[in-house]
């Protein structure tokens, strides 16, 4: 079944049809939502009488996936369908572009909220994690060289940090999709008059409403920007499970072995962490070309927003709950991460310092310390005491994220 049947002679072509029809079943819970919204209005106008307006929710309220058949055009199409003689009048002052554009913001809002509640879970058990290790010493890195001691807690909680950052971005798309563009019809609104839908805001301008999809690039943005930290957090499991760091075990829950090699444990849920960051840029990228040309008001290009935020919420969802697992299942070596960070060379930089408190201008002591380190002559110093980083030190960190987290 199509809205625009009428305006077409006859029947597509078979090739056409195929092409145009929308794999959009994933949004008929909220285009559901959506129209017992706009159900709603036609009763208030009048357009619907108060029995139309409940039997119009209690086959909403009926409708499954499994109701969409392949002679639907999309789940717009079939929820019409599938309401018979209601369905007939519940299009009235509404059109598929601010139908579609409602269902989608609602999908989005549901989809930053899970996202939410995926990451703080992450977060949580990273934090379990780190709690206990607030003192456990190992080294810090640059340039993937040893740099100066921290703890284990410490480094943790820099995960945790990445990962509230993006809780923010959640929240903030989530934000941008909580309006609605229900009476902005196909662009103009309509004469009937209709009021607003009860309990959300509406977009001031019927034409942007339309044609708006930057609520669904701030969503791909902000699960870029995650997969981007999930990738980060990845590549550290992934050295720190080999042989040449040993920093860690891997847990049997979460690790694969060699179908040729007996020997191997290999750490497939951070790698494969770490490829999903690159398509979870590209779909930013596909979305943001999808848009940048598109003249107002609504184009048939916008049927491919929808696929690429499909598939982000699984690929989300996925990754943050497999390296939950891993982390979660992970044997620090305690023993190795101490040794490696009684390299006396991390302490340079204090015996730098230890000179600037004797009176010597940093630079001067910097030259000092790296001379001796040349010519084999550096002793780390001794006895000198190195505060714990971060204020508070890692412990009181760790105890303020999981107040934040858990509020």
């Amino acid at each position: 079944m199509t809205l625009w049947s009428g305006r077409v002679e006859g029947k597509l072509a078979q090739e056409v049809w195929d092409f145009l029809r929308a794999d959009d079943t994933e949004l008929l819970p909220y285009d559901i939502e959506g129209t017992r919204l706009h159900a709603r209005r036609l009763g208030a106008a009048g357009i619907l009488t108060a029995e139309e307006v409940a039997t119009a929710e209690a086959g909403l309220s009926a409708i499954t996936i499994a109701d969409i058949t392949e002679d639907d055009e999309d789940c717009h199409s079939a929820i019409e369908r599938i309401l018979g003689d209601v369905g007939k009048k519940i299009h009235a002052g509404r059109s598929r572009n601010d139908q579609v554009a409602t269902a989608f913001r609602l999908y989005v809002v549901a989809a930053c909220r899970a996202a939410q509640e995926a990451v703080r879970e992450l977060a949580l058990v990273i934090l379990d994690r780190a709690e206990p290790e607030a003192a456990t010493p190992m080294p810090g890195y640059t340039h993937l060289q040893r740099a100066q001691p921290v703890t284990v807690g410490h480094h943790l909680h820099a995960w945790v940090e990445m990962l509230e950052r993006d809780l923010q971005r959640f929240a903030f798309a989530q934000g941008q999709a909580a309006v609605t563009p229900l009476g902005a019809g196909a662009l103009a609104g309509s004469t009937l008059g209709l009021p607003p839908a009860e309990g959300v805001e509406s977009m001031r301008n019927s034409l942007d409403a339309v044609a708006d999809r930057d609520f669904a690039v701030d969503y791909l943005y902000a699960c870029a920007a995650c997969h981007g930290h999930l990738s980060r957090i990845g590549e550290e499991l992934i050295l720190w499970a080999t042989s040449e760091f040993a920093f860690i075990k891997l847990g049997h829950t979460s690790a694969t072995g060699s179908s040729m090699m007996p020997q191997k444990l290999n750490p497939d849920v951070a790698e494969l962490a770490r490829g999903k960051a690159g398509t979870a840029l590209g779909r930013l990228v596909g979305l943001l070309a999808l848009v940048k040309g598109l003249p107002l008001t609504y184009n048939r290009d916008l049927q491919d927003d929808k696929p690429g935020v499909f598939a982000a919420r699984k690929d989300l969802r996925g990754t943050v709950a497999a390296l939950a697992v891993m982390i979660h299942g992970m044997e620090l070596q305690r023993d190795r991460m101490a040794a490696a960070a009684a390299d006396p060379l991390l302490l340079a930089t204090d015996a730098a310092e230890a000179l600037v408190e004797a009176g010597t201008p940093f630079r001067q002591a910097h030259e000092i310390v790296a001379s001796a380190v040349r010519d084999g002559s550096y002793v780390a110093p001794v006895g000198r005491a190195r505060p714990a980083p971060g204020p508070g030190g890692a412990a009181e960190a760790i105890r303020a994220a999981r107040a934040r987290l858990t509020s």
